[in-house]
């Protein structure tokens, strides 16, 4: 079994990354072999409207045609029996650079018919995982939650079953004091990584066991 993490971060380390590490461990711990790669290592873009996705007949159809850098990431997705994304949120969305391979991803595979099915011939398991500096309170009433669930109804029509984990007043800084970030308290927020994000982490190596178990 493979799986396949993606991170939408900047962040190659740090809470997002770290996640996805713990994710692809609890797969590996089932015998999958995994892989992740860094969206900030690659030069690519998002769609351009150029339909040729949609092109009845033609090559084209279903698939992509730009050719960059994510080029070879969507051609393994195609491979894979399990798929994480993780990103951290900005400004109440996912990461431009998740967004730009999201489009990508999914459009690619979505018809306009009454039911919007999917071009992806198979179905597999999906998880996504966000992280974010706000509360979870804030994050219900600013309606973050609302924009994930778009992002999960498309990836379970496009691609396959969906979870998601939400990380909710992460630690952002190394040294608060350094940024300006006064509505943080910076011993509440340590207090929070030390106590919380172990528990996170734990929770995203029990998603990587799921998304080998689903698959048997």
């Amino acid at each position: 079994m493979k799986i396949l993490a993606i991170n939408g971060s900047p962040r190659k380390n740090w809470n997002t990354a770290q996640l996805l590490d713990k994710t692809l461990a609890g797969a590996a711990s089932q015998g999958a072999e995994t892989e992740m790669v860094h969206l900030a290592d690659m030069n690519f873009k998002g769609c351009v409207s150029c339909f040729a996705c949609k092109r009845i007949g033609s090559n084209s159809y279903g698939k992509c045609t730009l050719n960059d850098e994510l080029t070879p990431v969507l051609n393994r997705i195609e491979q894979i029996d399990a798929l994480v994304l993780g990103s951290p949120i900005y400004l109440g969305a996912a990461s431009s650079a998740m967004r730009a391979c999201l489009e990508r991803l999914l459009f690619q595979y979505l018809v306009y018919d009454d039911n919007y099915s999917t071009l992806f011939t198979r179905r597999i398991a999906t998880a996504l995982i966000y992280t974010m500096g706000v509360p979870e309170d804030l994050m219900h009433k600013m309606g973050y939650d609302a924009h994930f669930r778009i992002t999960e109804t498309l990836m379970n029509r496009m691609l396959g079953t969906v979870e998601s984990i939400y990380v909710t007043d992460t630690y952002q800084f190394d040294d608060y004091a350094k940024y300006a970030a006064p509505r943080f308290d910076p011993l509440a927020k340590a207090k929070r990584r030390e106590e919380q994000f172990p528990l996170d982490c734990q929770k995203a190596y029990e998603l990587g066991i799921r998304l080998v178990i689903s698959k048997e």
